[in-house]
């Protein structure tokens, strides 16, 4: 049987059936960790300490009984899979257990294989519960992050909430700006590891001399002022995931320490003769060409096929204008959340001028100038008025590029359209007759807006 990260707890008075039951166990599971204990109080204290999956406990037992240790048992935890064993084979008492919570119960004296079978049976159906737990997050996380509308970018999160089931490495491209660690986050967010730590470290912010022990921790000795022992990022982030910002930046003699950590999952700090072993998922974040620089020497390749086992190319926000209004509304909210203010209103006018405009900076620009549109705002809309006094000038701010009017008048009112009918659709669960009724446009002609503008119902009928 594969390991498991969870413990089987057996529990039982008669120290000699303990000991039987608990070799058959552990020569049927070898891959589980079998724990025995003779005594209610004891039992409840491993489950304190540590995840048991599946209990086996007698019924009758002095003091504590069977049925109080499995009620207090379920409060540790709710999934856990509990089959009562009982001596005496009664309909009471098997219903009585049943109606406490017991998942199944066996009758003394245990037949072998009817214990394999049931525990085997018992082990599934909590690796099921688990598993519906981490799904139910997925979904739960997705809810809570932007709805994109770009193709673009509703690929990408269906390609990183591939990449989070996995523990792979993980090397994230794009240019400066366009939301790298954003999307390191929602990997570790919609993983298993998703309640450790996350801890994003950018490589070049910090000096040479200082990143490996950053890094790496150090003792205490290692150097001038290293006066206590540190246990670094790697240690920090044990059982979760570490994002390192610009890996290509990196010296070759931490280049070096780095691939070592892949391939055997140890670190030395700094000072240290002891390696010490940590449980951490990679995701590597540049806007570099590394194939670029291995070629001229700055890069090792091992490194690189190291960390390139899944990869993500994040493309500029230029190349995903569709998505623009999506995120000038989760900014506002954002800033209106960080300044203690009202929700805010964008004019149709103004966010069409947003979603034209080329944004070299990428999210991070866009993100500024959203800012600084909602602390200059003087009520609850944005508007043109708003741009032009934030640019400093009289006039409508003009895009880099010029627009033909045509094209311009289409962009302005596919986003209006868009967020009418998602207030709407958000309003009716995304029934078409009741929009049509609120709305006063035929059936058809919102189907033909949906289909134009790939709107994705799924949304607000809630089967995201």
């Amino acid at each position: 049987m594969a390991i498991k990260d969870y413990s089987i707890l057996v529990v039982d008075d008669d120290a000699d059936f303990l000991s039987g039951i608990i070799r058959q166990l552990q020569k049927k599971f070898s891959g589980l960790d079998i724990i025995g204990k003779t005594g209610p109080e004891s039992a409840l204290e491993i489950m304190a300490a540590k995840e048991i999956g599946v209990l086996l406990s007698d019924l009758r037992m002095p003091g504590m009984t069977g049925h109080d240790l499995l009620k207090q048992a379920l409060d540790i935890n709710p999934r856990l899979c509990a089959v009562m064993i009982t001596g005496y084979a009664t309909v009471e008492s098997a219903v009585q257990a049943l109606k406490t919570g017991a998942w199944d119960f066996i009758t003394k004296p245990v037949e072998r294989q009817t214990l394999y079978h049931t525990v085997e049976k018992a082990i599934a159906h909590y690796d099921l519960a688990r598993e519906n737990k981490r799904l139910k997050a997925i979904v739960s996380t997705m809810a809570t992050g932007p709805r994109w509308q770009s193709r673009t970018m509703k690929r990408l999160q269906e390609k990183i909430t591939a990449m989070a089931v996995t523990d792979y490495t993980v090397l994230v491209t794009g240019e400066s700006g366009v939301g790298k660690e954003f999307i390191a986050r929602e990997i570790h967010r919609l993983s298993s590891r998703a309640n450790a730590a996350c801890h994003a470290l950018n490589c070049p912010a910090i000096p040479e001399q200082l990143l490996e022990s950053e890094l790496f921790g150090h003792v205490k000795g290692a150097f001038t002022g290293a006066e206590r022992n540190r246990e670094g990022f790697f240690l920090a982030a044990d059982k979760g995931t570490l994002i390192l910002d610009e890996i290509g930046d990196i010296s070759m003699p931490i280049q070096a320490k780095l691939l070592k950590f892949l391939q055997d999952k140890e670190i030395k700090p700094v000072g240290s003769s002891t390696p010490k072993t940590t449980d951490v998922r990679i995701i590597a974040l540049t806007n570099q060409d590394l194939e670029h620089r291995i070629q001229d020497g700055r890069f090792r390749q091992d490194l690189y096929y190291r960390l390139n086992v899944l990869s993500v190319v994040v493309p500029p926000l230029r190349e995903r204008h569709e998505d623009i209004p999506v995120l000038v509304r989760e900014f506002m909210n954002r800033t209106c959340k960080e300044m203690n203010l009202d929700p805010m209103e964008i004019d149709p006018s103004a966010m069409a001028w947003l979603a034209r405009q080329p944004w070299p900076g990428n999210v991070r620009e866009l993100l500024n100038y959203v800012r600084r549109l909602t602390v200059f705002s003087n009520g609850q809309t944005i508007d043109m008025g708003l741009i032009r006094m934030v640019d400093g000038s009289q006039e409508a701010p003009r895009p880099t590029t010029p627009v033909l009017y045509k094209d311009a008048k289409k962009e302005a009112l596919d986003i209006f359209s868009r967020e009418y009918l998602t207030r709407l659709f958000q309003e009716t669960g995304g029934n078409i007759s009741e929009t049509s009724r609120l709305s006063g446009l035929e059936r058809a002609s919102i189907q033909k807006i949906i289909k134009r503008l790939d709107m994705d119902m799924d949304v607000f009928r809630g089967r995201s």
